[in-house]
């Protein structure tokens, strides 16, 4: 392992993460919140750090092998994570412990949207805009890390795709062609946060208020500048154009790709996981409303429709946007769309969960093994796209999903442990490790009530789920730190 070439590579990324932190400060010189000095300040902690840690290794330019692109994935998010907590950490009010100030960074770039923030509608604006803008950095950082960067190192949902997909997922090794892409993914994912960002001022919300719900739907995020969240501007227009970008945002960035590069949208259709992807959220939203209807929880049919589909599309995809407080829904409906989380979005998107990608070739692998047991002789493959998938993707997939679980069991052990209920401690953990934000219980308003304890555990779950958990597991192997 080349420690020295990570060293460096991380001492440049705080350098640029640095520079993050004067947008905010620029925002509260120009709302006078008296916010700038804990901005610069960040920013001056932020960039001396990564001056010290790049200084003595700079000229160290040898390639990167494998081993050294995991640690650097961990290192980068748990230190940008840590490193931007500390505007939020100076600032005199809100008054946050360290604890909870990481909790609230980890969320934002991890674009979980959990939040320990209470009275959003009278905070100061610099600190609104600063943790959107955490989601939105935070979401690009993702659509890289999935499409160009982890399946190379032979995780992520992406590698899912090598078998079937042309184009940016092709590439077997760190090459131009990865700039290239994700250059390109760059255009798309700043085209579709300019588009939403004036869909929303053209509806009804102010400039401010617009840029930065942009920035949270586009990354799937859920934070809000309002304690209310989009339920707080009471506009079907706002609310139409939230489901609309939610859903395309938790489509793989990929197709997204061939489709602007081709001028074609037949690929969504043609491509396996768009299709269940979209399956999904029909068939849920369907039950959600006879749901709705059947217990008379609203007046009428369009608040009914428009309800269960805002909150299906929501928590299905991750965002955590809501409009009405659907923890308080009657029978199995909360469950139920915290459950639809551990599907989340697409492979390669912003949105969070086992991706539906896996979830797709769970349920085929099952329906295989149901017909090899009247048919115990006969060679069923598993497809996807018309093509076959090798056993060892499958394995890959089985594997993941066990972890997954054992990873849950755990944290929600721990929960538990700490003397939380057990619909708190499982929706916590729900909401965390799918990167979903909004829970049930005591954690349906707000994560601020939890112990130092219980917000560490969530941290984990969040960069754990965000990592999509190998990536981070693999760091505690002794195998990865043997020569």
């Amino acid at each position: 392992m080349r420690l020295a070439v990570v060293q460096r590579i991380i001492g440049l990324l705080l350098m640029m993460f640095s520079l993050t932190m004067l947008p905010p400060a620029a925002v509260s010189l120009y709302f006078s919140d008296g916010g700038a000095i804990a901005f610069f300040s960040g920013f001056a902690v932020t960039a001396i750090s990564g001056v010290l840690i790049y200084t003595p290794v700079k000229n160290r330019h040898e390639e990167l092998r494998l081993r050294d692109g995991f640690l650097i994935v961990a290192a980068f998010w748990f230190g940008l994570g840590s490193f931007g907590a500390l505007p939020l950490l100076f600032f005199e009010a809100p008054s946050l412990t360290f604890t909870d100030a990481l909790f609230e960074s980890m969320s934002g770039l991890t674009t979980t949207g959990a939040t320990v923030l209470t009275g959003l509608d009278d905070m100061p604006k610099s600190l609104l805009y600063y943790r959107q803008q955490l989601q939105w950095f935070g979401g690009m950082g993702i659509i890289v890390l999935a499409v160009a960067i982890l399946p190379l190192l032979g995780v992520g949902g992406m590698q899912l795709y090598r078998a079937e997909i042309a184009g940016p997922v092709k590439d077997s090794k760190l090459t131009p062609r990865i700039t290239e892409t994700a250059k390109a993914l760059w255009y798309i994912y700043l085209g579709l946060t300019v588009a939403c960002g004036v869909a929303y001022y053209l509806a009804g919300m102010n400039i401010f208020d617009a840029l930065c719900h942009a920035f949270s739907t586009v990354a799937i995020g859920g934070f809000s500048t309002h304690d209310a969240s989009i339920g707080y501007f009471d506009n079907l227009k706002i609310n139409a154009i939230a489901m609309f970008f939610m859903f395309f945002a938790g489509i793989n960035f990929s197709l997204h790709f061939l489709a602007w590069r081709g001028k074609s949208f037949s690929g969504y259709l043609a491509d396996s996981e768009f299709r269940a992807y979209a399956k999904n959220i029909l068939i849920l939203s369907t039950a959600v409303i006879i749901y709705l209807l059947a217990e008379g929880e609203y007046d009428t049919l369009k608040d009914t429709f428009h309800e269960g589909l805002f909150q299906v599309i929501s928590i299905a995809t991750t965002t955590g946007f809501t409009t009405a407080d659907f923890s308080a829904w009657p029978g199995a409906i909360p469950v139920l769309l915290i459950f639809a989380s551990f599907i989340g979005g697409c492979a390669g998107s912003t949105g969070g969960g086992m991706k539906v990608m896996r979830c797709l070739l769970l349920y085929r692998q099952g329906v295989r093994e149901i017909k090899r047991l009247i048919h115990p002789n006969a060679e069923i493959p598993v497809k996807l796209g018309g093509k076959s998938i090798p056993p060892l993707i499958i394995e890959s997939v089985w594997g993941f999903f066990a972890v997954y679980v054992v990873v849950f069991v755990i944290m929600m052990t721990l929960l538990l442990i700490d003397g939380i209920d057990q619909v708190t401690a499982f929706s916590a953990v729900a909401a965390t490790l799918n990167n979903l934000g909004p829970g049930l219980g005591d954690v349906s308003s707000g994560f601020g009530d939890l112990s130092d304890l219980a917000k560490w555990v969530c941290v984990m779950a969040m960069l754990l789920g965000r990592l999509e958990i190998f990536t981070l597991l693999v760091l505690i192997s002794p195998t990865f730190w043997k020569h």
